[in-house]
């Protein structure tokens, strides 16, 4: 392995990793996340120990350590990557969650539990017989339809990686 972190470490395997990262990195952007962060959680996904300090990320990416920065802020309060310190140094290596896809999904099922709750007072004070109110309240049983999907799903995933015995934290 690099000193980046790559799986790959020939010159076409390193170009390789790269588009992947920079394909998957376009994905998650073109869904609505910050450019700078999903290149970082690309790389992250791509390393093969799943963390990075900051002058790699910044190393393979080609980009400044201040923009490092700002992606792992929004990285870390978004909940997707923690910082740890690097044993014996005095560097922060950033690191992704074991269990981060149903992590992030759980969180996103939290969300949907308070946007109903809002979504069923707002429908309350615009008037369950009017226009608003009556699109608030198809909004908020949307999201309670969501929630109980989700929670469906997510006992389906945690039994799916049972039967499968699970494998290493990594394959998470």
């Amino acid at each position: 392995m690099g000193e980046t972190g790559m799986t790959r470490t020939d010159g076409d395997g390193e170009e390789a990793v790269s588009r992947f990262v920079e394909r998957f990195a376009a994905e998650m952007t073109a869904a609505g996340m910050q450019r700078m962060a999903s290149r970082v959680f690309a790389a992250l996904l791509a390393s093969e120990t799943a963390s990075m300090t900051s002058a790699e990320l910044a190393e393979q990416l080609r980009i400044s350590p201040a923009a490092v920065s700002g992606a792992i802020g929004y990285l870390t309060q978004v909940g997707m990557v923690s910082r740890e310190r690097d044993p014996g140094t005095r560097r922060d290596r950033y690191v992704l969650h074991n269990e981060l896809w149903y992590e992030t999904f759980t969180r996103r099922d939290q969300v949907l539990v308070r946007w109903e709750k809002v979504l069923k007072e707002g429908a309350e004070t615009l008037g369950p017989d009017s226009a608003a109110g009556r699109r608030t309240t198809e909004t908020a049983e949307f999201f309670a339809f969501l929630h109980g999907e989700m929670s469906g799903i997510m006992g389906r995933w945690r039994a799916h990686k049972e039967a499968q015995g699970a494998g290493t934290p990594e394959a998470s």
